[in-house]
């Protein structure tokens, strides 16, 4: 028999339900319940409703009451992020805002390549111990489900290290961490072949072992003229799909195509997107690809935003997620991000939680949360407010204090 607990009272409570999935959404649309408890079972919830009245239907719970005012949210979900890696590229921040340019950059030593390289030093468990140390310090911000990509590997080999990383530290870390296999990331320098030799020794050689030891069921790669175009990717993507992997791409970040190239492979998202023209929106409005926002790109190259009023008002799903990577995007806060781009972007507080939460949980194909309702996984958060709209207000500075994964309080900032 599964433990049954009670969690509450909650002033309020906003579950992120009865929102469509795609187009926009307005502050009216949300639903926030008050003076509610949670009722868990295993790692599940069971109901929600009145704390009184669950406390009393559920008199033999253990009961987890409590003090204060609180406001409840789902885990928050950041979809694309790139974590798992060697080094630091602090050098390359200060030479970008010293008006270097990305290619001066790469030629003095930094970019992609830096990363790769430092990588490629790092031991399996050096990268484990601290993917998973990332991993926790976005649990603590509400992060309950957080994907991870390779892609500073460019070899079979270093690929593999790099996702039996991830998967080792998704066993150390209370977050559940979703790995996705970006070896199409660029043409590594080392290669002796061109672009389609190197795609053609990936995907048959790498692969089969992703599904032989389930170390990821996705696939990304980077379209754009520093990397790959569409010509060059479609038979790669072709491979993933036939072998049941579902596709993402890194699209339209400084040139357009790969919007296009994620529609028609059937992507389950297009990430970055800040390149998009009006023709990129009405391209994947008008699709079931799920556009994703990554405020945290532009933040760090000081660049535009992902035109995420047009994609939502065209239609679109949007989600937003950090691209926590030691490149263009080393801040990795998901929250702060959020709430910047919703301020740019003129977002309503119903779009940009819908993005960190069930949008999100869309763009990694996965069904499981991103709500709060009866089936869904206890991933919830709390706030110490009375009202939901302090937490994007603050812009990033207001964190929660308390944070349960699979109905397990893992962070207890009173704790």
């Amino acid at each position: 028999m599964n433990k049954v607990k009670l969690i509450g009272p909650f002033k309020q409570l906003v579950p992120m339900t009865g929102l469509a999935l795609k187009g926009a959404l307005t502050d009216d649309q949300l639903e926030v319940l008050e003076d509610v408890g949670i009722i868990i079972e295993g790692d599940t919830i069971k109901s929600i409703g009145k704390f009184a009245e669950l406390k009393s239907a559920f008199s033999e719970s253990e009961v987890h009451e409590l003090k204060g005012d609180h406001t409840c949210l789902p885990g928050f979900i950041d979809s694309h992020t790139h974590i798992c890696f060697g080094g630091s590229r602090a050098s390359d921040y200060a030479m970008r805002n010293a008006g270097k340019t990305y290619l001066e950059i790469a030629k003095a030593g930094g970019g992609i390549w830096d990363t790769v390289t430092q990588t490629r030093k790092a031991g399996q468990e050096e990268l484990v111990k601290k993917t998973t140390k990332l991993a926790n310090r976005h649990l603590k911000n509400g992060i309950t489900t957080i994907e991870v990509k390779s892609g500073y590997g460019l070899s079979v080999d270093e690929e593999l290290k790099m996702l039996r990383a991830i998967q080792e530290a998704n066993n150390q870390t209370s977050a559940d961490l979703i790995a996705t296999c970006l070896a199409a990331h660029m043409l590594p320098k080392d290669f002796e072949g061109n672009h389609s030799e190197y795609l053609s020794e990936i995907s048959e050689n790498l692969f089969p072992i992703l599904k032989e030891e389930g170390l990821a069921n996705r696939i990304d790669a980077f379209i754009e003229e520093s990397a790959f175009s569409a010509e060059q990717i479609a038979p790669y993507f072709e491979k993933a799909k036939a072998m049941g992997f579902d596709i993402t791409v890194h699209a339209d970040q400084f040139s357009t195509s790969g919007s296009q190239v994620a529609v028609d492979f059937e992507a389950v998202s297009a990430d970055h997107l800040e390149a998009s023209t009006q023709k990129e929106v009405e391209l994947l409005a008008n699709s079931n690809v799920i556009a994703t926002a990554l405020p945290g790109a532009s933040i760090g190259l000081g660049c535009d935003f992902t035109p995420a009023r047009k994609i939502l008002d065209a239609g679109g799903a949007l989600a937003i997620a950090s691209d926590h990577n030691p490149g263009s995007a080393p801040m990795g806060d998901l929250i702060t991000q959020a709430s910047i781009l919703g301020t740019f972007e003129k977002l309503s507080n119903a779009e940009v939680l819908a993005g960190i939460t069930f949008r999100a949980a869309a763009a990694l194909n996965l069904k499981d949360r991103g709500q709060l309702a009866a089936g869904y996984n206890a991933d919830f958060i709390g706030f110490h407010t009375d009202n939901y709209q302090e937490i994007l207000y603050n812009q990033g500075n207001f964190k929660p204090c308390m944070v349960w994964k699979n109905g397990e309080l893992v962070f207890d900032k009173h704790g």
